[in-house]
């Protein structure tokens, strides 16, 4: 049976104080968790063969946000993570390339200098990731200097502590407040979700980040576990399936973190085209944090190719 599709009515008001505002998340309907639990489980015992297969693998490695967030981050290792994101297979030019590049603001503009003419893009994390425990004015500093430094994307990280706490205006205020700061640069709200502690927070924080401007609703930081799991995934595909339906405006998806082999990876392309639908199935709006998961992707297209796996030592380590 098809998904049952709401459509939550959000009227500019409901964000007017918190109260109306926590009045409208907590009016949406509770998750079944058991339900949730089960249909993702149903649908990664689907298989994809042959050709189908390698389709799918081509659109995950397209999907890909190749990423470096660790305080050793160097110029030099920035630029050797963008030689990769062009061109993942020096050995084979028919490989595609990555979705983006991620890394912290200060590394912005070696990124974009090392991508340029690629098509790939720059994202970069902001707001005081991975912990978006910092003031208001600090986290819009840190967003509007990666975009002037040539970020296309900014992954932002809202407060889990004011939301756990109960104080969705905080938040909502402050995803409203960056989105206006990214200008044209697209957003990604990451929600933490190994932190929210209910299927009912993931739900109530994916259409609050929504309704407050989000251009993708991603699951996880990756220094956080348990990071994006199925259900997990299936309940924000439903969200941005649902306010797509209602608005007519499409909202992306983005687990993060744990996609480590390519059947974790085609597993996700089967949520996506279960749950929401197959126009999802796009770099645009559906992506996977996922860096550990490149290689297996391309020893998997090789061996779909020449029928042989590559030695594990054949691509970089990043």
């Amino acid at each position: 049976m098809p998904d049952t599709v709401f459509a939550f009515a959000f009227a500019p008001e409901v964000a007017a104080s918190n109260a109306s505002l926590r009045a409208y998340l907590h009016g949406l309907p509770g998750v079944d968790a058991v339900g949730v639990q089960a249909r993702a489980a149903d649908l990664a015992t689907r298989s994809i063969k042959t050709t189908a297969k390698a389709t799918a693998i081509d659109l995950a490695i397209r999907m890909v946000d190749l990423t470096t967030l660790e305080g050793a981050d160097t110029r030099g290792k920035v630029r050797a993570l963008s030689a990769k994101a062009a061109h993942p297979d020096p050995a084979d030019p028919s490989a595609p390339h990555v979705a983006a590049v991620c890394v912290y603001p200060d590394l912005v503009a070696v990124a974009v200098d090392a991508l340029a003419g690629t098509g790939v893009g720059v994202a970069s994390v902001a707001t005081a990731f991975p912990s978006g425990r910092a003031p208001l004015e600090a986290k819009l500093a840190d967003t509007r200097r990666a975009v002037a430094d040539g970020a296309a994307e900014i992954d932002m990280v809202i407060d889990r502590g004011a939301f756990l706490a109960g104080d969705y205006r905080k938040v909502y205020d402050e995803i409203v407040a960056v989105r206006e700061a990214c200008g044209a640069a697209h957003l990604k709200v990451i929600l933490e979700t190994g932190e929210l502690a209910t299927y009912d927070n993931v739900r109530r924080a994916s259409w609050l980040a929504i309704h407050a401007g989000a251009d993708f609703i991603k699951t996880s930081t990756g220094k956080i576990a348990p990071a994006a799991t199925l259900p997990v995934t299936l309940i924000m595909l439903e969200a941005v399936r649902d306010h797509y339906a209602a608005t007519g405006r499409r909202v992306g998806v983005k687990p993060a973190g744990g996609i480590r082999t390519t059947k974790d990876a085609i597993k996700n392309l089967v949520l996506v085209n279960e749950v929401a639908d197959p126009a999802w199935l796009d770099p645009e709006y559906f992506r996977l944090g996922a860096s550990s998961v490149l290689n297996d992707l391309l020893m998997q297209r090789t061996k779909l190719a020449t029928g042989s796996y590559p030695g594990p030592d054949y691509y970089t380590l990043d």
